[in-house]
């Protein structure tokens, strides 16, 4: 049973496996377990000739730093000769031409893509309830959401139906399915990871995220994908540093505990209380430990809602029925062709914040509502960077709850929209963020803890979560 890197590393040292016995291992557990429905394509076969390959690589002393890990990349990641569909019928048929930078990172370092992953349609949801695939389900409970809009990459990686696995990060989808699943999920600073290949939903927030069931294994990822790529402007030239060392310094360290979140009258009382335990933890280990006040998150939510639907507006107009994906039957007039295509293609989620975006970016209510929520974001971004300059972490939960039932939130958008009030701070102001597995609520549900740091740092970050995860299971 493989569960992390080291494993594998392990059982390929010592002569004990080969890489296509590890794939094979993986392809039984994703065809047994394929009620979960985290895959949306399984690619057997290139995943079996990639790993006789790495084999050979293994052999000659040549294989890259990944060799023998073995990725699920979410539904919005393009992959050259591969159906890529951000799980929405408007992208039906539609075969990607070119690889995400992200993904052509892993493969050079010889990582082995075993197949595409179930997610919310066009990255839009927190339950993984809107894809044109169907649900994911929880492996610990059925009956609960995975969270969204990474659910199939967050379930793949809880049912090791793979080593580690990509997701997107654009208000909280890799750290929320991360907090409901029990695993590990970092979203890393904007402009760390290229987003070039990646089926954009809101370009100023996503980013490129990993979960895993180890940190250490999150790290090395993240050491290959991360970098500047001359395809994507926005990607930073800041020098990648060595993120897998996890050398925490022995000094105290100064956290602050947002106490908006921390006392929210919506919180679970079980969250509450595991993340109390964790900060009187860090207090008896002589941390610096403040509640800090931030009044601007109850503005943090509607911030982030009207930028990344007027985001979206503009990005998913190219989706037409013209060129690729679905196109609509028996149409007379191009007009008629738009209106077709997409009022069929698009799922009610996606037509709702289309709608939202296209009314905020209207002429008669841009600046009531665009311009200054932009403003505001400025704001919260100046203020969480002030905040991460005075304390080194930010701690508070990832979720006001545990994983929800199905079905739950649906005649009211706006609590489903509520279980990102916690993470959409570290998006709107660009800063990562990193869900750590803290423990269960009384019927045994995933708690995940968030922990916040300053743009680019990281390595800082991974170190501190190493060993905050070990306070955690003592």
């Amino acid at each position: 049973m493989y569960r992390c890197f080291d494993e594998i590393q392990f059982a390929l040292k010592n002569g004990d496996s080969d890489c296509r016995s590890i794939v094979t291992y993986y392809l039984q557990n994703i065809q047994t377990k394929a009620h979960l429905n985290a895959f949306v394509e399984v690619y057997a076969h290139s995943a079996l000739e990639k790993a006789a390959e790495v084999d050979l690589k293994l052999a000659n002393g040549t294989a890259g730093k990944l060799a023998g890990m073995v990725i699920g990349i979410k539904d919005i990641l393009n992959y050259e000769g591969h159906a890529c569909s951000a799980g929405s019928k408007i992208l039906e048929g539609y075969i990607a031409h070119y690889t995400a930078t992200a993904v052509q990172r892993l493969l050079d370092e010889d990582a082995i893509v075993i197949g595409r992953l179930n997610c919310d349609e066009f990255g839009m949801g927190s339950s993984n309830e809107h894809s044109i695939h169907g649900k994911v389900f929880q492996e610990l409970d059925p009956t609960r959401v995975p969270g969204g809009s990474s659910g199939g990459s967050a379930v793949a990686v809880q049912a090791n139906l793979c080593t580690v696995s990509l997701g997107t990060d654009t208000g909280g989808s890799v750290r929320q399915p991360a907090a409901f699943t029990g695993v590990i999920g970092m979203k890393p600073s904007y402009s760390r990871v290229s987003r070039w290949g990646l089926i954009a939903y809101a370009s100023s927030f996503d980013t490129i995220g990993i979960f895993s069931s180890t940190i250490r294994d999150n790290a090395r990822v993240l050491e290959v994908i991360a970098g500047y790529d001359s395809k994507d402007s926005t990607s930073s030239q800041k020098i990648v540093e060595q993120y897998s060392e996890l050398t925490f310094p022995p000094q105290s360290v100064k956290v602050a505990v947002l106490k908006e979140a921390l006392h929210a009258p919506t919180l679970q009382l079980e969250i509450k209380r595991n993340t109390l335990a964790v900060i009187e933890r860090l207090k008896k280990e002589g941390h610096q430990v403040q509640e800090v006040e931030f009044p601007l998150l109850k503005y943090v939510l509607p911030t982030y809602y009207i930028l990344t639907t007027a985001e979206a507006s503009a990005n998913l107009s190219r989706f037409d029925g013209v060129n690729y994906g679905y196109r609509a039957p028996q149409v007379h007039n191009l007009e008629q062709l738009y209106k077709d295509s997409r009022s069929e293609g698009f799922g009610e989620e996606v037509k709702r914040r289309i709608m939202l975006g296209t009314f905020v970016l209207s002429a008669s209510y841009y600046d009531a509502y665009f311009t200054k929520a932009q403003k505001v974001r400025r704001i919260i971004k100046e203020v969480t960077e002030k905040l991460l300059t005075d304390f080194d972490y930010l701690l508070l939960p990832t979720t006001p709850t545990t994983a929800f039932q199905f079905g739950e939130h649906g005649d009211d958008p706006v609590s489903m929209y509520l279980e990102d009030l916690f993470t959409v701070q570290a998006s709107v102001s660009g800063v990562p963020g990193i869900s750590l597995p803290n423990g269960k609520d009384d019927s045994g549900m995933p708690i995940g803890l968030q922990v916040i740091s300053n743009s680019f740092k990281e390595r800082e970050l991974y170190a501190f979560s190493q060993y905050l995860s070990g306070l955690i299971l003592n």
